[in-house]
Formats: structure tokens, C-alpha cells, sequence
């Protein structure tokens, strides 16, 4: 029997399509997280968004490291954003405190979470629902990413950032991977199968930087910042 025979016909329930009204006033929901997002963080200066494992716990050497980078960044005069989790997103949060830095949490409803971390500025705590809005968050306020090692989550953002710098739907700004064992398979991927079949072009590789020394991932963000002005992304 071939496959085209063992395939049933898509059945369509009767009630498909019937949520039209609900879709219709999420819209209101969507809306009302931008607002908030843009009336907290309007004013809030130059930041670099932080990124990496929500489940890496204090004993790891990429949290310690992810604190230090973090006070590194904020003693340069940034703010740190994170999703305001666990992790490497607590230890960015308590580095921007240690260095008296501000100290953003974009927090994001899942099942099972645990809540934003404690070292989140009051001021500067915004829960969201939908993950496309907070992303927006994360990029527009943004002068830089510092992306530890991470699940899902973290490589979403770092391609989101990629694309919308390829695209030229934003302005360019600084990528760091930190941990050259954990991405080096990655960026190898990236490298020897994505340009060598030409689904990518050269200068792309040049977007982002990789690198094991948090202080040289702070030079990299100031460096690029002593030829390009500081500015909103979009």
C-alpha cells in the first residue's frame, strides 16, 4: 500500500475557528504588555540583555562567571537585563547589584515557575505572558547580548538578535557567546555547514564573537560602543 493510501483524510472539527471573539480581545492583552514594557524600561539607558541556563545552580563555575560579567558590565555604566529567572539569570541580576548597576527581570508565566529572583530592581520587574513580547523587551532596550550556555530559550534569542541584525531590522549591535567548549559545536555547525552550503554569507560570522574571558566580553560590548553611538534599537 503506498503511503499516499495510508494517509486519512484531515478532519476538521465542527467548533474550528468559533474562538474568533476571545482572539479578538487578546489582542487588548497583547497590547497592554507592550505598554507596560515600553512605560518601565522607556528611560532606563543603555543596557545589555544577559542569557543562559535557568537551571545552573551557584556551584556552577558559568553562574559565578555570569555574576562577575554582569558587575563588570553595570561598573561600564549599563543596566543588566534578564528573564528574571533562576540560573545564569540570577547570578546576571545579583552581578548588577554588586555593582550598582540597574537590574531589569522580564519575567515570562510557565508551568511549574519558580518565580522572579530576588536580585530584580522593584522598579524594573515586568511579568509577561506572551514570549514574542518580552523578546521585543529584550532587544529594544538592549545595546548588547551576553549569552552564557543555555537550552531552547537561549538559542531563540541569540538567532532572534541574529536575524534582526542580518535583516537590517535593527541596528547592529554586539553578540557574545561565553563558553568556547559549550558553543564550540554550535558555531562549528554554523560554520562549516551553514556557510559552506551558502544558506548564510560570509560577513555573517562576523556578528557575533565567542569567547572564555568575561572581561573580554565586556571590552568587546565597550569596544564596539567607542565607534557606534548609543541608541535605541528600533
Amino acid at each position: 500500500m503506498s503511503i499516499k493510501n495510508k494517509v486519512s483524510k484531515l478532519t476538521v472539527p465542527d467548533n474550528f475557528g468559533d474562538s474568533h471573539e476571545s482572539d479578538v480581545w487578546s489582542i487588548f492583552k497583547i497590547m497592554g504588555e507592550f505598554v507596560e514594557g515600553y512605560d518601565k524600561l522607556f528611560k532606563i539607558g543603555p543596557c545589555v540583555s544577559i542569557f543562559g541556563s535557568a537551571r545552573m545552580s551557584e556551584s556552577d563555575a558559568y553562574y559565578d562567571m555570569a555574576q562577575k560579567t554582569a558587575k563588570k558590565v553595570t561598573e561600564r555604566g549599563f543596566g543588566i537585563i534578564t528573564g528574571g529567572g533562576p540560573g545564569i539569570m540570577e547570578a546576571a541580576n545579583k552581578g548588577a547589584q554588586d555593582g550598582g548597576g540597574k537590574s531589569v527581570g522580564l519575567g515570562i508565566t510557565l508551568p511549574h515557575e519558580q518565580g522572579l529572583n530576588p536580585y530584580v530592581d522593584d522598579d524594573y520587574i515586568i511579568n509577561f505572558h506572551y514570549f514574542f513580547a518580552r523578546k521585543v523587551m529584550f532587544v529594544k532596550y538592549a545595546q548588547g547580548f551576553i549569552v552564557f550556555p543555555g537550552g531552547m530559550g537561549t538559542l531563540d534569542e541569540f538567532f532572534e538578535a541574529l536575524t534582526l541584525i542580518q535583516t537590517k531590522k535593527i541596528n547592529p549591535f554586539p553578540i557574545v557567546l561565553i563558553g568556547s567548549d559549550y558553543w564550540g559545536g554550535l558555531v562549528d555547525w554554523i560554520t562549516d555547514t551553514m556557510l559552506a552550503n551558502g544558506t548564510i554569507s560570509e560577513e555573517d560570522i562576523d556578528l557575533f564573537h565567542i569567547t572564555d574571558d568575561e572581561e573580554e566580553a565586556v571590552e568587546i560590548i565597550c569596544d564596539f560602543y567607542q565607534k557606534h553611538t548609543l541608541s535605541p534599537n528600533f
